[in-house]
Parts: structure tokens; C-alpha cells; sequence
């Protein structure tokens, strides 16, 4: 079984959330940035390097809000884990972004867009209303173990999706 683990970072500031556009589903494009974690490398260095590598931020890593996990097939187990960022220097809106895509032919994993969106609006970006009413509540139960990520998060199962 390949285990990988993935940071992903939320940053909130004025009511609105950091968001990149890229395939995550058939159905859903936007997703929290971050990335998998290299060889060497911590789980917070992986994650400035990603929220770096996607959106030009610089951020600092805050605090643990949840893991979970999300398995694809029998035969890799993903261990998800979400972190509260904090922007360091540029504002959102102001991204000197040059996004170089390591593996240019796979159209798939690019991104297409950066955005700080309202919280009330995450909805209409494929978020489950579970997740907008977890950052509207501020993350109860925060720093812990959620189990599996879709019961949490209040998404189907990749194999009961239309």
C-alpha cells in the first residue's frame, strides 16, 4: 500500500478563503492549495513550498485544524491534514504568480486560477456546506483526528459519485 500524506492550507482574511482552481473532480475544480509531502521533507516545508509553488504566498503555518483519511482503491491511504495559514508580506490580489508546471503534458494537475472567495460562497465552488459550516464556526474540534475525510467533510464516496 503507498501511503502519501497531503497539507493543505486555509487562509481566511476579511471573510473570504484562498482558493486554487484545478482539477480536483469531474465535478468540481476548486480546491484548498497544497500539496504532497517530498522525500525529506517536514510537513510544514512541504506546505510553504506548496501554497509558494501555487499561489507566490508566503505563509506561515498556524495551526493543526483536522486529519483524515481518504483512501483511492485498496492501495493508497492518504492522510490528509488541514492547517490554519497565515499570509506573510503580499496581500491576495497582489500574486506575482508564475505557476511551472514540473510535468507540462498532464493538463490535469495545472492551475488555472487563484482566488480569495467569500466564505459564504463555497458552495458554489464544490465545497460541501459541512466544510462552509465548519470554517464558519471557526473549526470546532480543532487539532484533531476526523477519521475518514468524506464522513467528515460530508462527501459521497468516490464510488457512489454520479
Amino acid at each position: 500500500m503507498d501511503i502519501r500524506v497531503r497539507p493543505t492550507g486555509i487562509l481566511i482574511e476579511n471573510d473570504r478563503i484562498l482558493l486554487v482552481r484545478q482539477y480536483v473532480t469531474a465535478t468540481r475544480g476548486w480546491s484548498l492549495p497544497g500539496g504532497k509531502l517530498e522525500a525529506g521533507e517536514t510537513i510544514e516545508q512541504c506546505l510553504v513550498r506548496e501554497i509558494k509553488e501555487e499561489t507566490g504566498l508566503d505563509i506561515q503555518v498556524k495551526e493543526l485544524l483536522y486529519v483524515t483519511d481518504r483512501f483511492r482503491g485498496s492501495d493508497i491511504h492518504i492522510v490528509h491534514m488541514s492547517f490554519l495559514v497565515e499570509r506573510m508580506g503580499k496581500k491576495p490580489g497582489e500574486f506575482d504568480w508564475n505557476y511551472d508546471d514540473p510535468n507540462p503534458s498532464s493538463s490535469s494537475t495545472k492551475l488555472r486560477e487563484i482566488k480569495m472567495v467569500l466564505i459564504d460562497e463555497l458552495t458554489a465552488y464544490g465545497f460541501t456546506h459541512v466544510f462552509q459550516q465548519l470554517v464558519k464556526a471557526g473549526f470546532p474540534g480543532r487539532g484533531s483526528y476526523k477519521g475518514d475525510y468524506h464522513a467528515f467533510y460530508g462527501e459521497p464516496p468516490p464510488h457512489e459519485r454520479r
